[in-house]
């Protein structure tokens, strides 16, 4: 016997409830409508609706994936960032609210015609977006996983911007281009958990996000300490420096910064819940 949309839903919650999943109504929600191809206004309007043998088998199957933890975003295979639908998948991370920041504190600098550099981009969410609320810029963005650059092309194609990104497998910086083209704009959210703790984190992220877009080494600043060494090599005079950093390192990194003696302008910027997320300098 066939069940209907909202008691499928109802069981739904249940099960993840039952499984620990803080946000059970709301992924409960959103697995049922992949599954069926429904949105919001199903629940409200049609609750009744008959869910097919063929829905309820595939939502079963999205229920036990997320049971075992699997972040609802890899399920689904998208995830909303700025306004904008990424393909994500296990070789990147899911793009997070607070990484907004990070693109909204770039967008107050970026110009058009500027040429940014987004090192460790992963599925391209950072560089993408900044493409795609401005006018005639480009992006190279690098990372060393190929599965990841996959996704970002992905993206690329799907936002219509592949013809304003480029690409690159390589470890953090691109070779330079034969005529030194420099850029205005570098940004990056790079591994910076530090080893030892990656094992205490939620099983979401400890057991299915990439560990090579998450380890920062012993301290977690090994590639804060790479980029704020080569940055200038590749910036523009009076182009800035915009980095992700975790909620406890701020002044690891500041004083990196202000050590490397070639940046001025150093802030730090809160993200929503008010915890130190972003930190930017401008190369003299």
């Amino acid at each position: 016997m066939s069940a209907n949309y909202r008691d499928t839903y109802q069981n739904g919650i249940k099960l993840l409830t039952e499984a620990g999943i803080a946000e059970a109504k709301l992924d409960a929600r959103l697995l049922l409508e992949f599954a069926c191809g429904t949105d919001h206004n199903t629940l409200l309007a049609h609750p009744e609706r008959e869910v097919s043998e063929s829905e309820a088998k595939e939502y079963e199957e999205f229920l036990n994936r997320r049971s075992k933890r699997e972040p609802l975003a890899y399920i689904i295979g998208k995830w909303d960032f700025m306004g904008l639908s990424f393909a994500v998948n296990k070789n990147v991370l899911i793009p997070e609210q607070d990484t907004e920041v990070l693109v909204e504190e770039a967008m107050r600098f970026l110009e058009d015609g500027f040429r940014i550099l987004d090192l460790c981009t992963g599925s391209g969410c950072i560089a993408l977006s900044l493409l795609n609320y401005s006018n005639n810029t480009t992006a190279v963005g690098t990372d060393i996983s190929e599965e990841a650059l996959s996704v970002a092309k992905e993206n690329a194609k799907d936002l219509s911007l592949s013809e304003r990104a480029l690409l690159v497998k390589t470890d953090l910086f691109p070779e330079m281009d034969d005529d030194g083209s420099k850029f205005d704009l570098i940004v990056s959210n790079p591994p910076y958990i530090r080893s030892d703790v990656i094992e205490t984190l939620a099983p979401e992220v400890r057991d299915y996000e990439p560990r090579l877009a998450l380890d920062g080494d012993a301290d977690g600043l090994v590639f804060y300490r790479r980029i704020i060494d080569e940055a200038p090599k590749y910036l523009f005079s009076n182009g800035y420096l915009i980095m992700e950093i975790g909620y406890d390192q701020a002044f690891e990194v500041t004083e990196l910064l202000e050590k490397a003696g070639c940046y001025h302008d150093i802030e730090v910027i809160k993200d929503y819940a008010g915890n130190d997320r972003v930190v930017r300098a401008c190369f003299y």
